[in-house]
């Protein structure tokens, strides 16, 4: 039986009296925010007044966007810790509501700096140093000049904030506190629990084919029940997104969605071409090497990730797998070993599995505060790499937060997802140096695929999935979930080429992910590791300077567009090369397991 959240043992769960002592608390301190709305609000009208006009009100601005940001994180992480409870549910629809009503009051910032004149807001920040300090967070306003509407259309867009952020928030509810799926036997005849955290973190995993195949049906049936539910969400976020490119006079989607990513185009196609075409047929042969060592009669979808050594599977507790991890990332010196100490520690972190936790894992770092990290621990060393992963966006946005302003710590989301998938393979290097057990480095290299497998296969075809849907959904087509379930099945068709079953549940991994609810987020996972794997190269050959020279990187939080960044740790994502490296790394990983066997 699962437990409910108030079974967790404490040490399992986070400190979330760190951001407030009490719900009473949170409560006062939402008013306060709502009162103190005048400290921005005052300035509107009056922004061409000059440089410091507009700095007082960019600094008003954060001041309160920093708390508005802290006390809508609080309820958001007592939702995700259990979305099933009605407290939590009103907290996080209070917050909704604020936030909207902010983003709201505090629109007219971004439309009157876009009403000056062309050239005003950068002769500005050359003569006021209190202005120059946002030059980074002015200059990614500055490039939606183009687009911008009548200040109280967008305004009344602000308002609205709420809704359009309502197929999220369904799909999370749903996904957390309504669907339910049938327990499945183990071999001795035990009921095993079937969750979406269980499944993917942990069933999914399993040696045993019945098993895994068991729980998979379970959950493909659980997903089949809300399917045209869950479409209906997914099609009112892509026509939400087509009326807005639309009204704002973006060429499509793709352009309005990826700007603030501030990346060229081809980039963008460049991962989701390359990958594709040259990665697949190095798939394919895993493929067929996983179908001969499990002697499976047929490779089917839920196959891709067991493991192929079915007697290995290295257990872990808690404690150790904060140890190991510790050790793994102290390559990138004591003041990011620090930061992780005290993540493991200090309650920064979400282990347990309870009834209404939101599935996955992720990291929020709200300003003037410590991380917090969810993730579903399963007592098995794979949980060690999802614990790297979440522990590199937390190392990351503390050493932000440290060192630039709220509003520069932001980073583009073509950049994000580079510090969590080089820590993954930062671990792997660790365990690796230490394996003298042949078959514990076979399982490394297995976890190493498993990374590749979900950055550049699962996300990056969900990147195919939302290029192809706003394609059709541009050119008039309904989206449904038959739609949904075709296009999803003809992308994984093409890519396996024949070698692994698309099933139902297969077709229906477009239930599976929040990403299509996050704008262009999934082929950011496919950018963040091909810049992970040249960084952990280059630290494998190059040591401490590597290392340090990635740190300041991370410091420069949001500071400078992406290609800048990954420029500074030595990366070239202008051009395929760096992306083909990371594919013919992968087919070295095969090469390796497939000599194992």
């Amino acid at each position: 039986m699962r437990l409910r959240r108030n079974e967790v043992p404490v040490e399992q769960t986070w400190n979330l009296e760190d951001l407030f002592a009490s719900p009473a608390d949170w409560e006062a301190e939402g008013k306060a925010i709502e009162n103190d709305l005048p400290t921005v609000t005052q300035y509107k009208g009056r922004l061409a007044e000059g440089a410091a006009t507009l700095a007082a009100a960019v600094k008003a601005f954060e001041a309160l966007l920093e708390r508005g940001e802290r006390w809508a994180i609080y309820a958001e992480l007592r939702l995700t810790g259990d979305g099933s409870d009605p407290e939590n549910q009103a907290m996080a629809a209070r917050a909704h509501a604020l936030t909207a009503q902010f983003m709201a009051a505090t629109a007219f910032l971004k439309s009157e700096i876009l009403a000056l004149p062309e050239g005003q807001v950068e002769a500005w920040m050359a003569e006021e140093p209190e202005l120059a300090v946002y030059r980074p967070h002015l200059e990614q306003i500055l490039i939606e000049r183009p687009y911008m509407l009548h200040p109280q259309t967008e305004e009344a867009l602000a308002a609205l904030g709420e809704v359009m952020e309502a197929p999220f928030i369904t799909y999370e509810r749903a996904r957390s506190s309504d669907m339910t799926f049938d327990p499945v036997k183990a071999p001795d005849g035990r009921e095993l629990p079937v969750s979406f955290a269980l499944y993917e973190d942990e069933l999914e995993l399993s040696a045993d084919t019945a098993v895994r195949r068991a729980a998979f049906d379970s959950f493909t049936r659980g997903l089949a029940a809300y399917q045209n539910t869950l479409a209906a969400t997914f099609a009112t976020e892509v026509k939400k997104n087509v009326v807005m490119a639309r009204l704002r006079g973006y060429e499509s989607v793709t352009h309005m969605l990826l700007a603030p990513h501030r990346i060229d185009h081809a980039v963008y196609y460049n991962l989701l071409d390359v990958i594709q075409s040259e990665l697949a047929p190095h798939m394919r042969r895993y493929a067929r090497l996983r179908k001969r060592v499990l002697g499976l009669d047929e490779m089917r979808y839920c196959d891709i990730e067991a493991p192929l050594d079915p007697e290995y599977n290295p257990p872990v507790t808690r404690e150790e797998a904060g140890r190991l991890v510790l050790e793994a990332l102290s390559v990138l010196g004591p003041e990011y070993r620090a930061i992780v100490g005290r993540a493991l520690n200090e309650r920064w972190i979400d282990w347990a599995d309870n009834v209404g936790k939101q599935a996955g894992a992720f990291c929020t770092s709200p300003y003037g505060a410590h991380s917090y990290i969810l993730l579903t621990f399963t007592g098995q060393l794979r949980s060690a790499f999802t614990l790297a992963h979440e522990l590199g966006h937390a190392g990351h946005f503390e050493l932000a937060n440290r060192h630039q302003r709220l509003l520069n710590t932001e980073p583009s989301l073509f950049f994000v997802e580079a510090p969590s998938t080089l820590n993954e393979l930062l671990l792997a290097d660790h365990i690796l140096k230490g394996a003298e057990d042949r078959r514990m480095r076979r399982w490394v290299i297995m976890q190493l695929l498993m990374t590749y497998h979900h950055n550049f296969v699962r996300h990056l075809l969900e990147a195919e999935l939302q290029r192809r849907i706003y394609e059709q959904a541009e050119q008039g087509a309904p989206i449904t979930a038959k739609l949904l379930s075709e296009t999803k099945g003809a992308i994984l068709e093409r890519f396996w080429g024949g070698e692994v079953v698309i099933d139902e549940g297969a077709r229906l991994t477009w239930m599976r992910q929040p990403h299509y609810y996050m704008g262009l987020y999934p082929y950011t996972y496919s950018a963040g590791l091909t810049c992970g794997t040249a960084v952990a190269q280059r630290i494998r050959e190059e040591g401490q300077p590597a290392a340090e020279q990635w740190l300041e990187v991370l410091k420069l939080g949001g500071s400078l567009p992406p290609m800048e960044l990954m420029a500074r740790a030595g990366v070239d994502m202008t051009k395929p090369e760096a992306i083909r490296k990371a594919v013919a790394y992968v087919g070295s990983l095969i090469d390796e397991l497939e000599a194992s066997f």
